[in-house]
């Protein structure tokens, strides 16, 4: 194992800690915590100067929302992946590609995030980058990187349920994966509508996945479970853990009402994250359980679209769900906690999924 810290003091004595997943993946939440909670105040002081005016507000939204938040910064992303990231090279273990393709792909959708960001807020616009030219983006960077995970897991979509059961796809997979990977960063990038409503089930989601790569990681724990081992997908639980905590730091701020927007900077960044993680470990058809929050937003948006292009009625007051909910009366807070229970009761159905076999 290669790791940067380690590398300085050895593996002796107290430093034979290093080893451990357990303990990098401790070390690394609690860095890229520190890390945004420091950086926090000065980052988003510097989004307000630079903005001005900050992120556009839906002028078709709720009508409360262009009253309380506007003006409010966005791109509050960038302080997530400064953490996660910062944090991440410190502990993980440096030759483990696994954990530099859900980095890079993670950076990459953050960066397409960042241009549509700095589009809607230059030019005050809710349109930003072109969706073709910013789909065309997102599915090129994730085939590229799924094209090299699969190389290494292979071409098949393990099903939950059953032992070591799964489905050989061929070349398709990649394609599959890509669209999981793509969608999900989608699919978080719509729920991110509300304080806090996005970061938190983002953080349930990425728990569950550290302890689902941890225990794909091992081959004891993989073949007492009946799921596929994935040699070195273990060390994706400090890359999970350095994603809670900047997000739980960022939360800090996030909160309702909150001081800053995540952007597409960071949502994009975050779903693409996820995505990623569930292609390494197999777990795919998990994400949409563990995620399942974020599959309701997207699909309350397609019901939408497609009731009204095909009988000119809204089956929702508003889409996505959560702008419906508002819609009938309730408070952005009950909106926001009620959908963090349904992210924490998905996330145990999700890692029940590992006995149920």
């Amino acid at each position: 194992m290669i790791n940067l810290i380690a590398d300085l003091f050895g593996f002796e004595g107290i430093f034979n800690l290093f080893r451990y997943i357990t303990f990098r993946a401790i070390a690394a939440l609690m860095t890229s915590l520190a890390i945004a909670l420091l950086l926090g105040p000065r980052f988003i002081d510097m989004l307000r100067l630079k903005q001005g005016k900050g992120q556009p507000i839906r002028e078709d939204g709720p009508e409360w929302h262009l009253l309380t938040k506007r003006g409010t910064p966005t791109m509050g992303g960038l302080l997530i992946l400064i953490g996660m990231t910062v944090s991440t090279l410190l502990w993980m273990d440096v030759g483990n590609g696994f954990v530099w393709s859900a980095l890079l792909v993670t950076l990459g959708f953050g960066a397409i995030g960042f241009m549509d960001d700095f589009d809607k807020v230059t030019k005050q616009s809710h349109k930003g980058v072109s969706g073709k030219v910013r789909l065309g983006l997102e599915f090129l960077i994730a085939g590229l990187a799924c094209s090299w995970i699969a190389s290494r897991t292979g071409f098949t979509l393990y099903l939950p349920f059953l032992k070591d059961a799964g489905l050989y796809l061929g070349l398709f997979y990649i394609a599959f994966a890509a669209f999981i990977v793509t969608g999900f960063g989608n699919a978080v990038n719509l729920t991110d509508g509300l304080d806090g409503l996005a970061t938190m089930p983002v953080i349930i989601a990425a728990s569950a996945f550290a302890i689902i790569a941890y225990l794909v990681g091992n081959i004891r724990f993989s073949d007492y479970l009946g799921v596929h081992h994935v040699p070195g997908s273990g060390e994706l639980a400090v890359f999970c853990a350095a994603l809670i905590g900047a997000c739980l730091g960022f939360l800090w701020f996030n909160a309702p009402p909150a001081m800053v927007f995540m952007g597409d900077t960071g949502s994009l960044a975050l779903g693409g994250a996820l995505g990623t993680i569930a292609v390494i470990t197999n777990h795919e058809i998990v994400l949409l359980v563990i995620g399942g929050l974020f599959v309701l937003e997207t699909l309350s948006v397609i019901i939408q679209v497609a009731s009204f292009k095909l009988t000119g009625k809204r089956v929702f007051r508003m889409a996505p769900l959560h702008h419906h909910y508002e819609k009938k009366g309730w408070k952005e807070s009950t909106v926001v906690i009620r959908f963090w229970i349904i992210a924490i009761l998905l996330a145990l159905v999700g890692l029940a999924t590992l006995k149920l076999r």
